[in-house]
């Protein structure tokens, strides 16, 4: 769909955009900055196709501020009878509901009118805390600035905060150095991760040293909203993430510590990397956002893989996993997980809805995948059962391990 990136409408009244659904991200950026527009909240990164954004409704934070998914006003889907079918809260409504976070389940999302604001500057303020003081007055972070987010620093008890306002001061460049943040933060640190991989109690120390000399400051920058969204995500990864009610995060947090605390006490423990990631993101009315019906807190954990080689990441994604499963968390859609169809209708309220409106859109399974059937699909559906024979058929399987990222 790569070259399904025009632009089709512009509405300098109603602050919207109307795209080939096959645009990623980072030419969107442009295409709205040619017309005074910017999105109103983004995520770390911005490769991704505007389609595949928000098929798992990706996000990025700010508690007045919805996932990208919910910023979709209308859009264009053609659905496994081939039929072209468009809506919007006022026509389709189920239909829209359903597709704004689809799995790509549904159908083929063509064109999206995107809700956008006026562009804008972020003046973003990254400043060194601890996580106690975070977590017990997190009402009180979480509204100290449009958009926050913060990092954990896993095996001490220090964090990082970043918070964003829109300002009319004038551009600030980043303070990143190449001798501080590419060579030792980048290239030095890919090296000690992959010696780590043989000393892994040396992981903890990692920890330490590189929130000392490089995160316990503060600084500052101004620059155009996507320019400050996104960020360098490094090197290979393993990423699981999961979003709880926000009032849970705390706990969440806190299970969390004394978990990998106990784990660095033990000889051979489970030793993981920094940071874990803490966002935020307002409630929505899309049938499958983790945010539906509340406002919630996504969690991100991480273990890096130095130069593409893999590293022990199962037991601390076992146990993450059960934390933030007894605390009502639902899995983002774009991050492997062991969450399965009965898991899914007791988490989502329309989760059942979205099942029939599969079977409506694509009754023949022309759609259907080894993902849809693993996680949407119930148990001895027809499609499931045809899935696995014609797998068989061909040698390949299907399998409800946990993909390697």
């Amino acid at each position: 769909m790569d070259k399904m990136n025009r632009v089709i409408a512009h509405d300098a009244y109603t602050c919207t955009l109307t795209v080939e659904a096959g645009v990623r991200l980072h030419d969107l950026h442009a295409m709205l900055q040619q017309r005074g527009m910017a999105l109103s909240s983004l995520g770390s990164i911005s490769e991704q196709s505007i389609a595949g954004a928000i098929a798992t409704a990706t996000h990025g934070t700010g508690m007045e501020y919805g996932d990208l998914s919910s910023m979709i006003t209308q859009l264009v889907i053609i659905d496994g009878t081939g039929q072209r079918r468009v809506c919007d809260k006022g026509n389709e409504r189920d239909l829209f509901d359903a597709a704004r976070c689809s799995l790509g389940a549904l159908g083929i999302i063509t064109q999206v009118t995107v809700q956008c604001e006026p562009s804008f500057t972020l003046h973003a303020v990254q400043s060194a805390d601890n996580l106690d003081n975070i977590l017990n007055n997190l009402n009180e972070v979480v509204y100290s600035a449009e958009h926050v987010r913060f990092w954990w620093f896993p095996h001490t008890d220090d964090a990082v905060v970043w918070r964003a306002n829109r300002t009319t001061m004038e551009p600030k460049p980043s303070p990143e150095t190449f001798l501080r943040d590419t060579l030792y933060g980048f290239h030095y640190y890919q090296l000690q991760l992959y010696k780590a991989r043989f000393t892994p109690d040396d992981i903890p120390h990692l920890a330490r040293e590189h929130f000392d000399r490089r995160f316990n400051r503060q600084i500052e920058w101004i620059d155009d909203s996507h320019k400050v969204f996104n960020f360098d995500c490094l090197f290979p990864q393993y990423v699981n993430e999961w979003a709880v009610p926000w009032e849970s995060a705390a706990e969440a947090l806190r299970q969390l510590r004394i978990w990998i605390n106990a784990e660095a006490r033990k000889p051979g423990g489970v030793r993981v990397h920094f940071p874990v990631e803490v966002r935020f993101v307002q409630e929505t009315d899309v049938w499958l956002s983790p945010a539906f019906g509340q406002t919630v807190c996504y969690i991100g954990i991480i273990m890096y893989r130095p130069y593409g080689k893999s590293v022990p990441y199962k037991k601390y994604w076992r146990v993450y996993e059960d934390i933030m499963r007894t605390l009502g968390g639902r899995p983002h859609w774009a991050k492997a997980h062991q969450m399965f169809y009965y898991d899914f209708v007791r988490l989502y309220p329309k989760f059942g809805d979205f099942v029939e409106m599969r079977a409506t859109c694509d009754p023949e399974g022309v759609f259907v995948n080894d993902y849809i059937c693993r996680h949407v699909l119930p148990p001895n559906h027809p499609l499931t059962t045809a899935a696995v024979t014609d797998s068989t058929e061909t040698g390949q399987k299907l399998t409800t391990e946990t993909p390697k990222l």
